[in-house]
This record gives structure tokens, C-alpha cells and sequence, in this order.
């Protein structure tokens, strides 16, 4: 009895003295984060620290790229494009040359990048203990409370431990006046803390006293031109299809409203990257005189095998931007329009990339970055390959192309874009996305479809013909024909025979233009972006002024 009673005692009533040691002892470099082991470590040490590629772009930036044919890493900020190659220390810096202090280096199957060029790239910091090796790293913006623990120099320790029980085995005893990093307050009776050594556990509340905070202050950016030029304000605009004719702008006639255009003059042509430009200066001039923005439309020229070979690497991606910013100088413009389709789903990183490399190229020049993309759906070729989450966050503006929901060759006739079906498109980008609705632009139709349904073999065939508003008009003036409103699609609708066959058209006009812009406002989006200027009837650009009011 006597011999149970002191067992009790013993493991139930006194403190455990037992000492336990960390799981990371024997980790020359150990890297924590939060107060966690990470599992990853660090090369080097002092100046010459050096922090393993997984580990950042596990908790620093997700978007770092390696790139294995050329052994280089890229990393990206909205501000920066970072380019270094293993064991080189010639590197760049938003494509001029500079000379790193330290190369990267692979070390087993493991890429190492220099810890110091990080540090300003990203704004995070590092300590690190020299006694036990331990590399402590806080990101940018990271907050933590600090205590020092209870006592005079020369006192007691007091345990810090495994579990918050006195009966868990002690990590490490903390010295009085030792500075720790509170890292979690739970119980209230214990704290979750953490010793520059690196050791971290539960103190008892008691025994730590607050200390003030440590903040990672978060690096400061310059606001882009579209938070500067374009907040509060909404786009509007109109895409101008540029084929081998030059637009000639004395025939367009007003167009209230209006505040950026974008002609489709830039092409990729081959798989390294070169582009082929159909830029005017004298169109330039117009939008310019008339308060214009001119964002330079650049395609892949809808070709996926072109695409997959000229997104391929750094160096063709930046033949491609390279060039681009050059005819933005040449020509004045005062942003770029990237309008990819077409492309492998395979390839849909390489876009994103792409993108995350142009920004901070664009903004130095402070040139607005738009992108287009579809509405979500399975589609292989056309929508699957757009990361619409990260594309929002790298770009200016994505631009919804909220049309074709029935599309050329469409095995049923309907509306190129019905109302419900726009209002989903655009609500799904927001709430699954996650893309403020400030950065997303409205596409509109400004064509629709003559649908002919006629009967082959016994068969409905259905086939369709894309018009301008203006040709609509004339097939209702000639045909005396009296729209109805088809209240489902939110449009006015008008069948008719013609040659035996039965036509569908679901109406582009007053009434659907200006539901769109009404459902643009609703959702607080960035503008409206109109294809294209040459279907349009003068009425069309009054009512989409209404985005301004």
C-alpha cells in the first residue's frame, strides 16, 4: 500500500525531471517555422546561409519555378522577376545582369538558394542559432508576441516541455531573462513558446513574463498604375479586330463612354517566341486624343502546339516579353492584352508563368496587364488551362469573355450569352476564385447568331451564322418582324422561315446590353470590355455608358 501511495506521488503529484531531447538533434541546420520543425534544412551558415527550394516554396512563395533543362530558378514578385541558374552567380534582375554574392547550388537532389538575396527579394527573416544550428524564419508581415522567462541572472530555470503537463519530459530548461517566442496561448495556464536555439515546447504561463512583439515589418511595394489610375473608376472598352486592313477610325463615328481600346495587333508566331505586330501610331494618336487607353492585344495565334513550345522556357517567354515591351515603347501603348486560347491543359502552367514573368516587366513601364479568359467549364482547349485564381493575382484585370455559352458549330440553338448563364460565369470566378470583383472586366457580345434549323433525312440540322447588331436590324426591318421577350435568356427574341428552314436569333440590343452593364454594377466589377467595335450600332455605346453612372 505504502509502495503504491509513493508510486502515486511520484508520477501523478511531482514534477517529471526527465529530459528528452529534441527530435531534430543531429540536424546540422534544422529550419523552423512558427515554432514547427519544418523537416527541412539549411545550408551554410552566417553570410554564407542557404535555404532549400522546397522549403520556400512551401512556406515563402508557392510560385517559385525551377526549371530543370537549364537548372535555373525564377522567382517573381508584383514588382520583381528574379533569374539565377545553379552555380552561377551571374544572375538577373527583371532582365538586367547583376552579380549575386552567392550562387545557388544543388546539393543532392536538392536546390539551395542564397539566403541574403531572398531575405530583400521577399522581405522574410532569419535567425540563426550558432549553438545548436537552428534557423528560425519569419515571413513578411508575420507577428508574434515575446516573453522573457521569470527570474534573476543566475536563478532557477524553469522546463520547458513536450506536452502542457508537469508530467511530460522537459525539452530544454530556460535560462532567466531568456527571450522566447510565444507562438500559442491555449490553455491559459500553459504557453506553446520557442528558444532561439530552436527548442520549442509548454512553459507554464507563470513563468513567462510579456515582452512587447516582434513583427517582420512587410516589404513596401509602389502601388501599380491600375491601383493608381484605376481605382474607383470603371474600364470600358472595346476590343478592335485588326485583320489585313488598317481600321480607319474618321469612320467609327462617337463612342460616349469609352476609355480603352484594344486593337488586336500582336501575334507569337513561331516556338521561340517571336511576335509579329500589326501596330498603327495613327490609331495610337486617335485613342489618345480622345482619352483612350490603347492596351496592344497579344495572342498565341489560338495555336496549342505553338503555344506549348513558345511558353516552354525563361528564356523563349521572355523573347516574348521582351518584344512586346518594345512595341509598347515604339507605340505608346498604355497596357497589354494577353488573350491565349486554344492551349494544352498541360500547358496552363506555363500561361500563368508567363503572366508572372510579364508584370513586373509591364509595371516598371507602368503598363496595365489584362488578361481574357472563358468562363469556367470542362472544356479542354479553352477553359481548363486558365488558373483563374492565380491569374487574378498576378494581373491588372481578368477580363471575362462572358459569350459564346452557344457557340458556332453548337448542336443547339440558343443565345450566345444569356443572362443567368453571364450572371453564374461571373459569380463562380468570384466566389471559387476567389478574384475581387474590382479586377474583373465584363465581356459582352456585341454580335449574336442567325440559328437555321432545318430538316435533313428527317433530321433537325442546326447550324449558325455570326452578324453584327446592325445586320439584325435589318433582317427585322425587312421582315417586319416583332421581337418578343424571351424572359428565361433575359433578351429579346425573333424566328422566322426562310427557304423552308426555321431562323432563331436571341437579340443584342438596348435591352440586354443594358442588363449586363446593370449586372456588371451589381457585382462592383472593374468595367465592361465590348466585342467587337465593328458589330456595333451607335446605340449600343450609349447604353453601355451607363457603367460610369
Amino acid at each position: 500500500m505504502i509502495a503504491a501511495a509513493a508510486y502515486w506521488v511520484v508520477f501523478f503529484v511531482l514534477p517529471n525531471r526527465m529530459h528528452q531531447e529534441p527530435d531534430w538533434k543531429g540536424m546540422e541546420h534544422p529550419v523552423f517555422v512558427k515554432g514547427e520543425l519544418t523537416g527541412y534544412s539549411a545550408s551554410g551558415t552566417g553570410d554564407k546561409l542557404l535555404l532549400p527550394l522546397p522549403l520556400l516554396q512551401e512556406y515563402v512563395d508557392s510560385s517559385i519555378r525551377y526549371e530543370t533543362g537549364t537548372q535555373s530558378v525564377i522567382l517573381t514578385t508584383g514588382s520583381d522577376l528574379l533569374y539565377m541558374q545553379e552555380n552561377k552567380t551571374e544572375a538577373s534582375l527583371n532582365n538586367k545582369p547583376m552579380q549575386l554574392r552567392l550562387a545557388p547550388e544543388q546539393i543532392g537532389d536538392v536546390t539551395y538558394l542564397p539566403a541574403d538575396t531572398l531575405q530583400e527579394l521577399y522581405g522574410f527573416e532569419v535567425e540563426e542559432d550558432q549553438g545548436t544550428g537552428a534557423v528560425l524564419l519569419m515571413t513578411a508581415g508575420e507577428s508574434v508576441p515575446l516573453g522573457k522567462v521569470k527570474g534573476e541572472e543566475g536563478g532557477k530555470t524553469k522546463a520547458l516541455r513536450t506536452e502542457a503537463s508537469i508530467h511530460s519530459p522537459i525539452v530544454a530548461d530556460m535560462a532567466p531573462g531568456a527571450v522566447v517566442h510565444i507562438w500559442k496561448n491555449d490553455t491559459g495556464e500553459w504557453l506553446y513558446v520557442q528558444l532561439s536555439s530552436g527548442h520549442a515546447g509548454y512553459a507554464k504561463a507563470d513563468d513567462i513574463i510579456a515582452d512587447g512583439q516582434k513583427t517582420v515589418e512587410q516589404k513596401a511595394s509602389t502601388p501599380s498604375r491600375a491601383e493608381r489610375s484605376w481605382k474607383g473608376k470603371s474600364v470600358n472598352l472595346f476590343w478592335e479586330a485588326v485583320y489585313e486592313r488598317k481600321p480607319d477610325p474618321a469612320s467609327f463615328g462617337a463612342m460616349p463612354g469609352v476609355n480603352v481600346v484594344s486593337p488586336t495587333w500582336f501575334e507569337i508566331v513561331d516556338p521561340e517566341g517571336n511576335v509579329r505586330s500589326k501596330a498603327d501610331s495613327a490609331y495610337v494618336q486617335w485613342a489618345h486624343s480622345r482619352n483612350m487607353e490603347v492596351w496592344g492585344l497579344l495572342s498565341n495565334s489560338f495555336d496549342a502546339d505553338l503555344t506549348t513550345e513558345a511558353l516552354s522556357s525563361y528564356e523563349k517567354r521572355m523573347r516574348t516579353i521582351v518584344q512586346m515591351l518594345e512595341y509598347a515603347d515604339l507605340y505608346d501603348l498604355d497596357g497589354i492584352n494577353i488573350d491565349f486560347e486554344n492551349v494544352y491543359t498541360k500547358d496552363g502552367e506555363n500561361v500563368t508563368q508567363f503572366m508572372r514573368e510579364l508584370k513586373p516587366m509591364a509595371q516598371a513601364k507602368n503598363l496595365i496587364v489584362s488578361i481574357d479568359v472563358t468562363p469556367k467549364s470542362n472544356s479542354e482547349m479553352w477553359s481548363l488551362f486558365l488558373d483563374r485564381r492565380a491569374l487574378g493575382a498576378v494581373a491588372d484585370f481578368l477580363i471575362v469573355m462572358a459569350y459564346d455559352e452557344h457557340w458556332a458549330s453548337s448542336p443547339k440553338a440558343g443565345s450566345v450569352a444569356s443572362l443567368p448563364w453571364v450572371k453564374s460565369s461571373i459569380s463562380r470566378i468570384i466566389e471559387e476564385d476567389e478574384v475581387p470583383p474590382e479586377k474583373v472586366i465584363l465581356g459582352i457580345p456585341l454580335y449574336t447568331r442567325i440559328w437555321t434549323e432545318a430538316e435533313v433525312e428527317g433530321k433537325t440540322k442546326v447550324s449558325s451564322k455570326a452578324v453584327s447588331m446592325n445586320a439584325v436590324r435589318k433582317i427585322l426591318n425587312e421582315k417586319k418582324l416583332t421581337p418578343v421577350l424571351d424572359s428565361e435568356a433575359g433578351q429579346n427574341y425573333v424566328e422566322y422561315k426562310e427557304d423552308g428552314a426555321l431562323k432563331k436569333i436571341w437579340i443584342e440590343d438596348k435591352l440586354s446590353l443594358k442588363a449586363r452593364v446593370e449586372l456588371a454594377k451589381s457585382f462592383g466589377l472593374g468595367g465592361v470590355a465590348s466585342w467587337t467595335r465593328s458589330f456595333a450600332v451607335q446605340e449600343a455605346w450609349e447604353t453601355l455608358k451607363g457603367i460610369h453612372e
